[in-house]
């Protein structure tokens, strides 16, 4: 419910002059795919990118943000969907702020993602599709997450037995199954210079 004695209160420095100053125009850059896909690989691998050529950014990567702000919430689908809502008011703040964002999480519903796009506008949201076949995921299992839901001890792992609903139309589709991270990366930051982000 929201409180009605709460009111926006406007800033003197505009989005406008915060992104003008950086020489960039801020957006999300939406890493989603499956466990063990790469997206957090691929996802730093473009941040270093981006602060060599003199850009700002942030990455706001899925077990980090769940150590700290979203460290109440849980793996249910229910949990996923408030995970997510937060993260993109988080990211909405910081394109506010002039910044590139990069966010690396599962996030595997179209209507979740779908929700941030329109929170943010389709000019400032760029779905990155971490296109890796569940069969090569389940190889790489860095963190032994598979293992551990096949055996029943994790319960709702995306995948296995809670859904992953692959993006429709994504901006960039990165397979790191075929690339390496360097020309994973290098795609992304292609995308961002064709459509003058950077």
């Amino acid at each position: 419910m929201k409180n009605e004695n709460i009111v926006w209160h406007p800033t003197q420095v505009t989005k406008a002059q915060r992104a003008e100053q950086k020489n960039q125009r801020p957006c999300i850059l939406w890493f989603t795919g499956l466990s063990g896909s790469g997206k957090s690989t691929v996802a730093n691998a473009v941040e270093s990118k981006l602060y060599e050529t003199g850009c700002h950014s942030y990455l706001l990567d899925g077990d980090n943000v769940r150590h700290g702000i979203n460290k109440d919430l849980t793996f249910t689908d229910e949990d996923r969907i408030e995970n997510i809502r937060r993260i993109g008011e988080i990211s909405k703040l910081f394109i506010d702020s002039g910044l590139l964002v990069l966010t690396a999480f599962i996030s595997p519903f179209r209507a979740d993602r779908a929700m941030v796009r329109d929170l943010v506008g389709d000019a400032e949201f760029i779905e990155v599709f971490i296109d890796t076949p569940i069969e090569v995921c389940e190889q790489r299992d860095p963190k032994g997450l598979y293992k551990k839901a096949r055996q029943g001890e994790i319960k709702h792992f995306t995948g296995i037995d809670s859904p992953y609903e692959a993006p429709e139309k994504p901006e960039v589709v990165v397979k790191t199954a075929e690339l390496n991270i360097e020309e994973c990366a290098d795609s992304v930051l292609a995308y961002l210079k064709a459509n003058g982000y950077i």
